[in-house]
């Protein structure tokens, strides 16, 4: 029986089968707290965040997703079932978090009660055979054995090892704080879990784009994307408000890297709980709010001013419209829906190019900056559309019910206009002018209260780690009996080198120099 259940190793069903409900449920809490199931769960975590890193994810960015979808049908088809834009608000990747919580401290609290139990335990008692140690020496010492062991004794502590003093030797042992570091990094990975989960439940992020000289309210309807943890009220979120005065973005004109990134910040007013005060936004420093609240900058681009009178001659459209760039060039595209406009609805739309150049290529921009803006742009018209109140994108535009705007030699209307240019619209459907151009910026605004808790768990978990790889758990011990001296030691990790040289010091201490396996001369004459 026993060779046969040593050669079928017990499974969950044959555990089941065997125990009671109580001794099963002992089993399972071994089987759960064991370091070899802590060590899988740790790595079905790490594999698990490897699609959530590859794919987009809804919780960080939902239009990446839109996009994914679009352009991979396909994949698509197969990702969507599985749930792999929500990765880490699976129920699976929180059951793999939860387990691998719980499993941790059944770990570490019973290493926690014998560590203590060890610290207060002296050092070891002199083992029989000191020379059988990995390392040892004798040597002959004239020093009385309570001299000697006091000299062996006080070379020990100099170098901070604990000592047990029997009659006839001392043992000593040091590096207990080797298994001190494990436990605070083990501590600090339960801190740092914790500390996530904080931020993932109480915390919340999102973006929004604010064209130079508007502002931001905290208010969850001027997000435009809101990811918010299970426990926080979006009706309560921080009170503060952000304008946007100025953005500067600068570019390196030179022909080494022309065109790259020099310069980007941006001059904002910041009202919260505190007052009003005058902060300057830059890319690495983002703005913190009396109530911890984080607004960093996180992008830019230009915004095109335009003014659309519809075919009533009534302004039905003014102000600035946000392009997005499309390369590094900041070639950027917009739609300008004007949805009032009467007797036909109006639609454009629109390519920015900040320094615009055509050429047999087309119309492209060769510098990210606006020393020569130009837009190109084509119109659509339709019936007015009964409202829906169903949100759509404002960077896309959808083209039911609209048809394209005829012209000359009937094609398809196209236009390029200079800032301040403007155009008239055949049969009588309006005209819009290119005023001018802004710039806009991107906003990502975040509260995640256990930061501070991950990030300080962080550091003491490496700390931890140092001192668990760094120092090493070692033993020594020296015997005097009748005027012979043996000293030996051994190591309790892998790795460690100096064991012989502390021995030899050890013995040294107890039997001075010139008397390590050599008599005194007064004793080598007598035996001759």
């Amino acid at each position: 029986m026993g060779r046969e259940l040593r050669d079928h190793p017990v499974t969950a069903a044959d555990a089941g089968r065997a125990l009671g409900p109580g001794q099963f449920l002992r089993w399972a809490w071994g089987q759960l707290t064991s370091m070899r199931t802590a060590l899988a769960l740790l790595f079905l975590l790490a594999l698990a965040t490897i699609p959530g890193s590859m794919i987009p994810q809804r919780s960080a960015s939902p239009i990446s997703v839109l996009d994914f979808k679009r352009d991979n049908p396909f994949w698509d088809g197969i990702l969507e079932p599985l749930g792999f834009y929500d990765v880490y608000t699976s129920p699976a990747f929180s059951a793999v978090y939860l387990l691998l919580f719980v499993s941790l401290i059944g770990c570490i609290l019973p290493r926690i009660g014998k560590y203590a139990t060890a610290v207060r335990k002296p050092p070891p008692a002199l083992p029989a055979r000191i020379d059988r140690l990995p390392a040892s020496a004798s040597a002959r010492t004239d020093a009385t054995t309570e001299n000697a062991l006091d000299a062996g004794e006080a070379w020990l502590r100099s170098r901070r090892y604990r000592t047990r003093r029997s009659a006839d030797g001392v043992s000593a042992e040091r590096g207990y704080s080797r298994e001190a570091g494990n436990l605070v990094f083990h501590l600090s990975l339960i801190a740092m879990l914790i500390g996530m989960a904080w931020s993932n439940l109480l915390g919340y992020h999102g973006s929004v784009v604010v064209v130079e000289g508007r502002g931001f309210a905290n208010v969850i309807t001027q997000y435009d994307d809101f990811t918010a943890g299970a426990l926080v009220d979006t009706d309560r979120l921080e009170a503060f408000d952000l304008d946007v005065t100025e953005f500067r973005a600068t570019f390196e004109t030179g022909e080494v890297q022309r065109g790259a990134a020099r310069q980007f910040d941006a001059d904002v007013t910041v009202t919260d709980a505190t007052g009003t005060r005058d902060v300057l936004l830059t890319v690495n420093e983002p703005v913190l709010t009396s109530g911890g609240t984080q607004v960093n900058l996180i992008g830019h681009g230009y915004a095109p001013t335009f003014t659309v009178r519809d075919g009533n001659g009534d302004v039905a459209f003014s102000g600035p419209v946000v392009f997005l760039p499309q390369d590094g060039n900041f070639s950027s595209v917009g739609v300008v829906k004007v949805p009032d406009a009467r007797p036909q609805r109006l639609a454009f739309e629109a390519f920015f190019f900040p320094t615009a150049v055509l050429d047999e290529t087309g119309p492209h921009s060769v510098f990210p900056d606006a020393l020569n803006p130009e837009v190109y742009l084509n119109a659509w018209s339709g019936p007015p559309a009964v409202e829906t109140g169903r949100p759509e994108s404002v960077y896309t535009l959808n083209t039911a019910g609209l048809a394209p705007v005829p012209g000359d030699g009937g094609e398809v209307l196209r236009a390029r206009m200079l800032p301040g240019a403007g155009f008239t619209l055949p049969d009588g459907l309006g005209s819009i002018s290119f005023d001018g151009w802004q710039r806009w910026v991107k906003l990502q605004v975040s509260e995640t209260p256990g930061n501070a808790m991950t990030l300080i768990s962080l550091a003491v978990g490496l700390a931890g780690l140092s001192v668990s790889l760094f120092v090493r758990p070692r033993r020594l011990f020296v015997r005097v009996t009748d005027g012979e001296a043996t000293a030996g030691g051994l190591d309790r990790a892998d790795a460690a080198t100096g064991l012989e040289d502390e021995v030899a010091g050890l013995l040294a201490s107890v039997a001075p120099a010139g008397h390590n396996g050599v008599a005194p001369g007064g004793a080598e004459e007598e035996s001759r």
